[in-house]
């Protein structure tokens, strides 16, 4: 069975920084589009930046220029370098495959708390 495990979230003061990383196990990582996900009480899970196997990345407007998506194929493991924070960009965050109908089961997530 397919695992993900995302870690690198905590508490930051607005315009800090962050990585978060996913490592996923059990799965041919290398050849998915991956993508991370925010998600806040009560919503569905938003996706803000995702990168195809390939290499192409794309990210949602409003964390453009401030988020960078990654990828080690050798380590299946997915990484996003946050910065210049916002508290809108705070929630917990998850990696999961696209498209939506071949996600994997959702891993427990990362917080990701921006506050002053």
């Amino acid at each position: 069975q397919v695992q993900l495990a995302e870690s690198g979230g905590g508490l930051v003061q607005p315009g800090g920084s962050l990585t978060l990383s996913c490592v996923v196990v059990g799965s041919p990582f290398r050849e998915h589009t991956m993508g991370w996900y925010s998600q806040t009480p009560g919503k569905e899970h938003d996706l803000v930046a995702w990168m195809t196997a390939g290499g192409i990345t794309n990210y949602d407007d409003n964390v453009k220029g401030r988020f960078t998506i990654s990828r080690d194929n050798s380590k299946n493991t997915l990484y996003l370098r946050m910065v210049n924070l916002k508290p809108e960009d705070s929630g917990v965050y998850y990696c999961n495959k696209l498209p939506r109908e071949r996600r994997f089961p959702w891993g427990q997530g990362t917080q990701v708390t921006v506050s002053s």
